[in-house]
């Protein structure tokens, strides 16, 4: 007897190479943040997603906002699917990512597929689950049943800087309050909590002076030498913070960019630097800052002439799981076992997310969508970013099933 489920995949099977002519449409349009101008990418998804019968809300970021933090444009999406009353069900992914980079052997916008894998930035983090969620909810829809509740698809681009101008935005403004959520992820395990992360901008003054007479300025550079030193030695501390839980290990800091200077043949007057600190979900981010802040006036203070100035860039808190997070797990289990062979284990992840922003506001959620087991294996963030197109076709299958058992 054929079973919803066995329906659902079978349309999935049937509409599977037109899922990934809507990845490689999605992968083509670039989306490097910085510098962030993800509007036409917004553009061009709410076009294709028409071309279904999606109608997408679209919602600007105003330019001035944009611009304060540091992006260009930003224009949001919803979708939403309404069958009836009950509850709605969330669906979030970000289109923006990292710049390419060097290194690479495919188009890094090319959406090109080799050997059953899709390449281009972001084709595993996260505009594969753009296509995961679109076509989930063709799936569901496919059927023609008796559905309870609504889905909304969250299309967002601001993941990069922090998701505040992304889901941050669209809960803020009240434009969208679901019941559960699902946010982009892999497929060999169902996310339930992650860490926080706390970024800061140090900078570092001395003063200027000639090569030729060193002792006349105050050398910035060495100052902001002893405070990396000191940094690095908390650092290794860090390693005797342990976490319990599953798949996140201890509290880590990058120094991640650092300039200052402006010749050789002279003494530096000013030197930057970009720090990230992932913070474990059972530290304090206030504590965590305020410890910071006080390592690096210490080491400040060991050298004479030297001051600092610290601006916080970005404080994400960690996500913490609900425990009303239930129902979403147990279906994505009972799912991605059905359809993957395999169980599927709920796990921590080291990232930061957008999801951390839903559960703030007590929306239980968790990170599941199309991708290999680890972030190592996809390339996210490096040359050769790729996705295995079974991955993706089995995912949609998992989330599809899901939807319909928490719609029925």
């Amino acid at each position: 007897m054929t079973t919803p489920y066995d329906q659902l995949d079978a349309w999935i099977d049937a509409h599977f190479d037109e899922e990934v002519r809507f990845l490689q449409a999605l992968v083509q349009v670039p989306t490097d943040t910085p510098p962030g101008n993800n509007t036409p990418h917004a553009e061009r998804t709410a076009a294709l997603l028409d071309s279904f019968g999606f109608e997408a809300e679209r919602h600007p970021v105003p330019e001035s906002t944009v611009r304060e933090h540091g992006l260009a444009s930003i224009t949001n999406l919803i979708v939403r699917r309404r069958y009836g009353s009950g509850r709605t069900i969330a669906l979030n992914a970000h289109g923006d990512v990292v710049p390419p980079g060097e290194g690479w052997t495919h188009a890094p916008y090319g959406g090109e597929v080799v050997d059953g894998k899709l390449y281009g930035r972001a084709s595993a983090v996260s505009k594969s689950d753009f296509a995961t969620y679109t076509f989930a909810t063709r799936a569901i829809e496919s059927l023609n049943a008796q559905l309870k509740g609504s889905v909304e698809l969250h299309f967002t681009y601001d993941e990069e800087f922090g998701g505040e101008l992304g889901p941050g935005w669209l809960l803020d403004k009240q434009l969208t309050k679901p019941d559960l959520l699902i946010a982009a992820g892999f497929s060999y395990e169902v996310v339930t909590a992650h860490n926080g992360c706390l970024q800061m901008e140090v900078t570092v003054h001395g003063k200027m002076a000639h090569a030729a007479i060193p002792h006349t300025g105050v050398d910035a550079l060495q100052g902001a030498v002893a405070i990396l030193n000191a940094l690095y030695a908390q650092n290794t501390l860090y390693r005797d913070i342990t976490s319990k839980v599953p798949g996140i290990t201890h509290p880590y800091l990058n120094v991640g960019r650092i300039e200052g200077g402006t010749n050789t043949n002279v003494v530096p007057g000013k030197v930057v630097f970009k720090i990230d600190r992932r913070m474990i979900p059972e530290e304090n981010p206030e504590q965590v800052e305020a410890a910071i802040r006080l390592v690096i006036a210490e080491a400040a203070a060991t050298c004479p002439g030297i001051t600092v100035d610290i601006k916080r860039l970005l404080l994400a808190r960690s996500m913490q799981a609900l425990p009303s997070n239930r129902p979403l797990v147990e279906a994505l289990q009972r799912h991605g076992e059905a359809v993957f062979g395999e169980s599927i284990p709920t796990s921590g992840t080291p990232l930061y997310t957008d999801v951390r922003l839903y559960c703030e506001r007590g929306i239980p959620g968790v990170i599941y969508g199309a991708g290999p087991r680890t972030v190592y294996e996809s390339n996210a963030k490096r040359a050769d970013e790729h996705l295995v197109l079974e991955d993706l076709r089995r995912a949609t299958k998992v989330v599809a099933r899901s939807l319909f058992d928490l719609l029925s």
